[in-house]
């Protein structure tokens, strides 16, 4: 009787697995760990996150539009102060949500200060602070989405962040024009964005004793809201944690990798130097194309392997040569003019003969432009290896991703939903 395969682990399982050995075998310098202690400790906190399954819900928006009453409304309990007339919140604050959710031991919503009671540079600076503390951002509006809105609605998704956008105080407009202003909001919003129309602490009219009329608290309306929340966080909740995590070693990969380019930036740009040197030497001296095709490749394969010692990255030979075949596609047109001028020097060599030597005068002029040539070809051969260092994938977290959006179609759906970072300006980094 055959015995039954194993499972194999979920996509959340390898994330945790992976991501743990990864961490783990995150070798840092003194100097490196001080310069990345930030990164680090936030990465190390969602890693905690992961393992213990509670998911992080930031509630995020402008001052007054009821963050801090959702979230009442939310948990059933006025737990947060609120202020009509003023925003109350100054910094962050977690309470746990009382719902249970499949896949999750816990679920804490946070609120945070309102976005326009700082200036515009600090607007982003805070919305991609909440972005990478959260795994999920509810953005509150309380009318049609405004310039402050939107420019906090693009820092969130462009640091790759699921979003909900929630219309509070949706009470304040008739059964006729509530359908209109949610179109009007989403025909200007990306597709797939959900759109929630909510009304966290609404105000009915009452009449008192003596005939006058007032406004009382009504029951909060959020039934849609917290049920997509739910749908949402038990179809997806484990698998937003993971590859959060994911996103934040990657970005701590990255920095890693930045602050190793910038520390050895001198000592790559003396490596590289020394190496176009002989390179330059080797292939002027040389009368024969092949000698000078097999020199150049060994001396550029050296070069590689030292680059990558340099920098922390150590690379096999056979994985320095494919690195190294994929910077000479860039460097095509230097290759091609070292290429003639080794023919003509050896076509000058082989007509000596004939020409009574009168064809070793021009050879000589011709082997100093193929020594230039090499020269800035190496350099130029460094730098392109540098930037490849910087942005290789390989066995990292940014890999992981990749692969497991391969492998899983939910990932892949997300990953598709989330912008790739802007690259970085690598310029003053290189040799």
């Amino acid at each position: 009787m055959s015995q039954a395969l194993p499972t194999p682990p979920s996509s959340t399982v390898r994330c945790r697995q992976l991501l743990q050995r990864w961490r783990n075998e995150l070798c840092l310098g003194a100097r490196e760990q001080a310069l990345l202690a930030g990164e680090l400790r936030q990465l190390d906190r969602q890693l905690q996150r992961l393992e213990s399954r509670t998911l992080r819900v930031a509630v995020f928006g402008r001052v007054g539009v009821g963050k801090s009453s959702l979230i009442n409304a939310l948990i059933g309990e006025q737990l947060l102060a609120t202020d009509v007339a003023h925003g109350c919140t100054r910094r962050q604050q977690a309470v746990p949500w009382p719902q249970a959710i499949d896949g999750l031991a816990a679920v804490e919503l946070v609120d945070t200060p309102g976005i326009d009671e700082i200036e515009t540079a600090g607007r982003a600076r805070l919305a991609t602070r909440v972005a990478m503390g959260a795994d999920l951002v509810l953005l509150v509006i309380d009318s049609d989405l405004t310039r402050i809105d939107r420019d906090a609605l693009d820092t969130l998704l462009n640091c790759g962040k699921p979003v909900q956008l929630v219309l509070n105080r949706s009470d304040r407009w008739s059964e006729q024009e509530l359908p209109a202003l949610l179109r009007s909001i989403q025909q200007r919003l990306p597709k797939q964005l959900p759109l929630t129309a909510v009304a966290a602490a609404p105000r009915r009219p009452v009449l008192d004793g003596e005939g006058r009329a007032r406004s009382e608290q009504a029951p909060p309306r959020i039934a849609t809201l917290s049920q997509r929340l739910i749908r949402q966080l038990s179809g997806e909740g484990e698998l937003l944690l993971a590859l959060h995590a994911l996103r934040l070693a990657d970005r701590v990969q990255q920095a890693h990798q930045q602050l190793r380019l910038r520390q050895h930036r001198r000592s790559a740009q003396g490596l590289i130097g020394r190496y176009a040197a002989a390179k330059a030497t080797g292939v002027a001296m040389n009368p024969l194309i092949a000698i000078d095709l097999a020199g150049g490749l060994a001396c550029d394969t050296a070069l590689v392997m030292q680059l990558c010692q340099l920098y922390g990255l150590p690379m096999a030979p056979t994985s320095a040569r494919r690195l190294l075949r994929s910077v000479t596609a860039q460097n095509a047109l230097l290759g091609g003019v070292q290429l003639g001028l080794s023919a003509l020097k050896q076509l000058l060599l082989l007509l000596v003969p004939f020409s009574g030597g009168a064809s070793l005068a021009p050879a000589a002029p011709v082997a100093l432009a193929q020594a230039a040539v090499a020269v800035h070809s190496t350099r130029r051969t460094g730098v392109l290896v540098a930037e490849q260092l910087l942005r290789r994938r390989g066995g990292q977290p940014g890999a992981l991703l990749q692969r497991l959006a391969q492998a899983d179609p939910v990932v892949a759906h997300w990953l598709q939903r989330w912008p790739a970072s802007a690259a970085s300006d690598l310029q003053p980094l290189l040799p």
